[in-house]
């Protein structure tokens, strides 16, 4: 039996010019989640991570808080996060400046237009169905690699890792946005999802695991 371990990015730069930057808390994330899982024994066989900044980031930090010196790292922009910057810009009604709203304020914002996406609304530079597709291409790369005694580590974002979850739990059609949006509104920076991959297939073993953070450490964005 092989694993699927889908970790959730560090705490990037929220309120900043550029997002895409881990914050020093999530820097220190990523190292408390590489040191506890080769405290665990986790030796990954493949490492891979999506194509934007806090994804590399993170796995740098893993990399450095585990000690790991191999294997290579790869780079599968299929991994990558559905672009959350332009489907909240997408919004009716927007504030002049969403950006300058306080967290709880934006997520409020945010699940409101993403569920505007998830409805099938036109003008996405990728809709909601092809943000599916490409998550299933990429978790069907990923489980094939994940043979008798492979461990596959791939860090990704909190809306990848909800569909996939949301997936493998059987839910599909119309429930699926609403479960996809319930598991991304709770996703933990540096959080991990345990998937096994096996002859009776790949199943969902954990959710969102965190028990390497505490205190100001556990953040959800």
């Amino acid at each position: 039996m092989g694993q699927l371990l889908l970790v959730r990015h560090g705490q990037a730069s929220f309120g900043d010019e550029d997002y895409d930057v881990l914050s020093e808390t999530g820097w220190e994330q990523g190292r408390r989640l590489g040191a506890h899982l080769a405290a665990a024994g986790v030796r990954p066989t493949v490492l891979l991570r999506g194509g934007m900044r806090r994804h590399r980031e993170t796995l740098e930090a893993m990399v450095e808080g585990a000690g790991w010196s191999g294997p290579a790292v790869e780079e599968d922009a299929r991994w990558d996060e559905f672009d959350h910057l332009g489907v909240v810009a997408r919004f009716p009604d927007l504030p002049a400046d969403p950006f300058s709203l306080d967290r709880k304020e934006f997520q409020a914002l945010f699940e409101r237009a993403t569920e505007l996406w998830t409805s099938g609304g036109d003008g996405y530079d990728e809709s909601w169905h092809d943000f599916g597709a490409r998550t299933s291409a990429a978790l069907a790369d990923a489980v094939a690699r994940s043979g008798s005694g492979q461990t596959v580590v791939v860090v990704t974002s909190g809306g990848v890792v909800g569909l996939v979850a949301a997936g493998l739990l059987g839910v599909s059609g119309g429930a699926l946005p609403d479960t996809w949006q319930r598991l991304n509104t709770v996703a933990v920076n540096s959080g991990v999802t345990r998937v096994l991959v096996g002859p009776r297939g790949t199943r969902l073993l954990t959710f969102n695991e965190h028990e390497h953070l505490a205190g100001e450490l556990l953040t959800y964005r």
